[in-house]
């Protein structure tokens, strides 16, 4: 069907995709559809909400590749829960009184919009699939069709969400410098907290990037140069049981033997524990408008460092976050492929007048399709049995541990 204007926006936290999936989009629709006009909301569902909006001209669609080789969002990030009307009426998006729906449909409709695509993680796209079914119930005629955005990997039931790839890759080269801050001081305890609120995946996958491009470096084990000290110690993850003595006494023997220990935890590693010791402490759990915990106060990689600290004899601790490194570079070539046939299917769906998030669906042996809007959702675990992860832990002398039961 002929489509007169669609809508673009992204939401959430950054991630390595989404200036590139806006140029894709841009360019596909130019190939395909010309005469659709494309207009993009400024800072997410926030300007949805109010109304903010700029048109793609013909010179940005004539240039939309250059938008590849830059990471973030042109066009602006909020986090805006729609359900949570409190917040929205705090933050000044809506009037009070007013349901947040009902002014995102209306403003949809004053714009014009017949496809409105979404790029974000999980919240994005819960958000969206709370608007795709509001608009549905008053016979809105409108098309909601969404990208998976998360650095975290952790949206069911995708395989791969896109920027995943990319912000591995950052992270493996982030710690690459950091590592070597072990020759600043003996007994040197390095923590490398990667993203991943509930899910593992960008945590381990950095680990193994690291390792793979250690493996190319060259080292003079006779002026002190080793391996073994630039090497990763241990890899804590949400979706395994941490038992810190038994790991203290292992981690010990490395740290009398090679004078530091590097340690990569998720920052959603040990959460709960850190929340109980926080709660008995009298102290109030900062969250976001999602019920999110805020992490940064929460801060697990300090957590665990205190843990560490003592039972390994560290004199010095050093806790670095590679996240905002990570999630705000350009696409990666892999990344970037996945990019752009998502984002080719997105505009074929909506050409078709199909709904939902695209991705490779873990139930159709990973067909690139539109995932129906209430089968995605947040907190897909990472597999600890996953072969190469596995490999991982025995290679550096790691016991799996316990397996954490994730529901979904």
């Amino acid at each position: 069907m002929a489509i007169k204007c669609v809508a673009l926006l992204t939401a959430g936290g950054l991630a390595p995709c989404l200036s590139s999936a806006i140029g894709r989009l841009i360019e596909r629709y130019t190939e395909v559809s010309p005469d659709t006009k494309i207009i993009c909301y400024r800072g997410g569902y926030k300007g949805l909400l109010m109304g903010d909006s700029i048109v793609v001209t013909p010179d940005v669609r004539a240039n939309a590749a250059v938008l590849y080789g830059h990471g973030g969002s042109p066009i602006g990030n909020s986090r805006v829960k729609f359900t949570n009307v409190k917040d929205c009426e705090k933050r000044g998006l809506v009037k009070p009184g007013d349901n947040p729906l009902e002014v995102a449909a209306r403003q949809l409709m004053k714009d014009g919009v017949e496809v409105l695509h979404t790029i974000g993680g999980d919240d994005t796209n819960t958000a969206a699939a709370d608007l795709a079914a509001y608009l549905k119930e008053n016979s809105y005629s409108l098309n909601v069709v969404g990208l998976p955005k998360t650095v975290d990997n952790d949206v069911f039931p995708i395989k791969q969400s896109l920027g995943a790839w990319t912000a591995a890759e950052e992270g493996a080269k982030y710690f690459a410098n950091v590592v070597a801050e072990h020759n600043a001081n003996p007994r040197m305890l390095i923590i490398h907290e990667v993203m991943g609120r509930n899910c593992g995946w960008l945590t381990a996958y950095t680990a193994k990037v690291y390792r793979a491009n250690l493996e190319k470096l060259e080292f003079l084990p006779n002026i002190g140069l080793t391996k073994a000290r630039k090497d990763i110690h241990a890899v804590f993850v949400p979706e395994m049981e941490v038992d810190i003595p038994a790991e203290a006494k292992r981690l010990k023997k490395v740290m009398d033997e090679q004078d530091n220990v590097n340690i990569f935890i998720s920052e959603g590693a040990g959460v709960e524990s850190i929340v109980k010791e926080m709660e008995a402490a009298g102290e109030e759990i900062p969250r976001d408008a999602f019920g999110h915990i805020k992490l940064d106060a929460v801060n697990p990689g300090a957590w665990f460092g205190k843990q560490f600290a003592g039972l390994l004899g560290a004199e010095k601790v050093l806790i670095q976050k590679s996240g905002y490194y990570s999630r705000a570079a350009a696409s990666n070539a892999a990344d970037l492929k996945l990019i752009k046939a998502c984002c080719d299917k997105a505009v074929e769906c909506a050409i078709a007048g199909i709904g939902g998030v695209i991705g490779q669906d873990d139930d159709r042996d990973y067909e690139l399709r539109a995932i129906e809007f209430p089968r995605i959702a947040g907190g897909k675990p990472f597999d600890i049995d996953a072969n190469w992860f596995t490999a991982l832990l025995d290679d550096i002398g790691q016991s799996k541990g316990s397996k954490v039961k994730v529901a979904h």
